[in-house]
């Protein structure tokens, strides 16, 4: 399997608080891998790391064996690296359709030059994207709902949109910052179903979560973070039944 991202020596802090310390990691096209450890731990700052929204202090992160170290969020999410967040941050007052579609990794009809000089293929590629909205929203069973604005959809539905928007993006890489939190039954299991199948198809997908039974169903591995360091990576099973982890984290009641 292809190494599609890797951080070497990742170091972050905002003044005495350290999110990133000496952040070793690699993530493979086929992969999915799980990011668990308590709030605080640093989870989401990689994350924010990794996508752009906060540049490292030192170290560097490549993806498919190119530093993006200078690269601001927009330009990550065009080379293909593509992410949900903890809160959807959906465009509420917009409708589900036009949410997917500024998913799109490339959308013309952002270029007044492009709308005024190329008309035609503005309208092409707009219907093309159109079309691959609506075949994610079939995946994630709301294709009824691609004409109804996202504020009168209840949050496992928004969820569902959230994910299906980063699917847009058809890069390599995804990143899923706790993808199940406020949902379960039928939207639970769609979203695992639609996750494994990306990374089926080649796509390398690290997830937040703090549903260890989500990670135990999905996660070929994971790695434990605490206080921004990454303390073990290894197989699911194994980090469960660690004492270590447990008593920083899990607790028997976890289980």
């Amino acid at each position: 399997m292809a190494a599609e991202l890797r951080l070497e020596k990742v170091n972050k802090s905002f003044g005495g608080v350290v999110v990133a310390d000496e952040i070793d990691l690699t993530l493979h096209s086929e992969e999915i891998l799980g990011l668990i450890g308590p709030n605080g731990a640093g989870k989401t700052s990689l994350f924010n790391i990794i996508s752009g929204v906060i540049k490292p202090d030192s170290g560097s992160v490549y993806f498919e064996e190119r530093e993006v170290n200078d690269l601001d969020v927009y330009q990550r999410a065009r080379i293909g690296i593509s992410r949900t967040w903890q809160h959807v941050r959906l465009f509420l007052s917009m409708t589900v359709m036009d949410n997917l579609l500024i998913g799109s990794r490339v959308y013309k009809g952002e270029s007044l030059g492009e709308v005024l000089f190329r008309p035609y293929q503005v309208r092409k590629a707009t219907e093309a994207s159109r079309h691959r909205a609506l075949r994610l929203l079939e995946r994630v069973g709301l294709s009824h709902e691609w004409d109804k604005k996202v504020s009168g959809l209840p949050f496992g539905k928004q969820k569902l949109i959230s994910l299906a928007r980063a699917l847009m993006n058809e890069g390599k890489c995804l990143l899923l910052d706790e993808p199940m939190a406020g949902v379960e039954g039928d939207i639970y299991e769609t979203i695992k179903s639609v996750v494994r199948e990306e990374a089926k198809s080649g796509k390398a997908v690290c997830v937040v979560e703090h549903s260890v039974s989500f990670i135990k169903d999905l996660c070929d591995s994971a790695i434990f973070m605490f206080d921004g360091k990454i303390i073990e990576r290894g197989k699911v099973e194994d980090l469960l039944r660690s004492k270590r982890l447990s008593d920083i984290y899990f607790g028997a009641a976890q289980f």
